[in-house]
């Protein structure tokens, strides 16, 4: 036989039509782990050879590939789903952040992350309040531990309207509400302070000055569905009518 006939029959290629590449085959003995996360790093590769790279059982070993097929824009979608609820706690967090991954499935990783959150160490949800997704971090706001909360309350992709449920939420506890009063970035937020009216474990020197900073027809209207002790309600109401 042919020397070059023999090499193209142990060595057989793949055309992707997408970018326009010959690859070796996914299914070669020789693909290592290197080869294929360098495959996948073109986002051009086609669906068909990310398909590929997945049935590769070599391959998919390393955690590293499942990774990459999973946060791959042309894998397919029923691929990317199973992959995704086998991710680690933070191949998830990574998952979430990834600026190319579509929003559905960035949204389906913050919630598999969210719902295992009572089984992850402190240590692990404090280094999630610091660095996951505003959503994660939104749901650490809830959590037991003082240290976790306030370390999400400085996760810079934190909203205000995710402060807002927190206060809104019966139960909130006190020194929560107490750390929102006087945070540098949150308590100067306009629905944050109207959050903290509401909210009745809101120190009366804090609602005082809340209060002075807003409108008389706003302030009644939030007064009206505040939680706060009626004596301090009462107060407040009684230097509304003074303005």
């Amino acid at each position: 036989m042919n020397p070059e006939t023999e090499n193209s029959i142990a060595s057989p290629v793949v055309h992707d039509t997408a970018s326009g590449h010959a690859l070796e085959s996914f299914d070669a003995a020789t693909l290592t782990s290197d080869l294929t996360l360098a495959h996948l790093a073109d986002r051009n590769l086609s669906g068909e050879i990310v398909e590929q790279i997945s049935r590769n059982t070599a391959a998919m070993n390393s955690r590293k590939v499942r990774f990459a097929v999973a946060a791959h824009p042309r894998t397919p979608r029923r691929i990317a789903l199973k992959l995704i609820r086998e991710l680690y706690t933070f191949e998830l967090m990574r998952f979430s952040l990834l600026p190319a991954a579509t929003a559905d499935l960035k949204r389906m990783s913050d919630d598999l992350l969210v719902a295992r959150l009572a089984s992850v160490s402190l240590g692990e949800r404090a280094s999630l309040a610091r660095r996951a997704s505003g959503k994660v971090a939104a749901a650490l706001l809830l959590d037991r531990e003082s240290r976790v909360w306030q370390t999400a309350l400085e996760n810079p992709r934190l909203t205000e309207a995710a402060i807002v449920t927190a206060l809104l939420r019966p139960g909130t506890p006190p020194a929560f509400v107490k750390a929102v009063c006087h945070h540098p970035k949150w308590a100067p937020r306009p629905e944050t302070r109207m959050a903290l009216l509401r909210n009745e474990h809101t120190p009366l020197a804090r609602a005082l000055e809340f209060a002075q900073r807003l409108p008389a027809a706003q302030l009644r209207d939030v007064l009206h569905a505040s939680r706060l002790p009626e004596k301090i309600k009462t107060y407040l109401q009684k230097n509304l009518a003074r303005k």
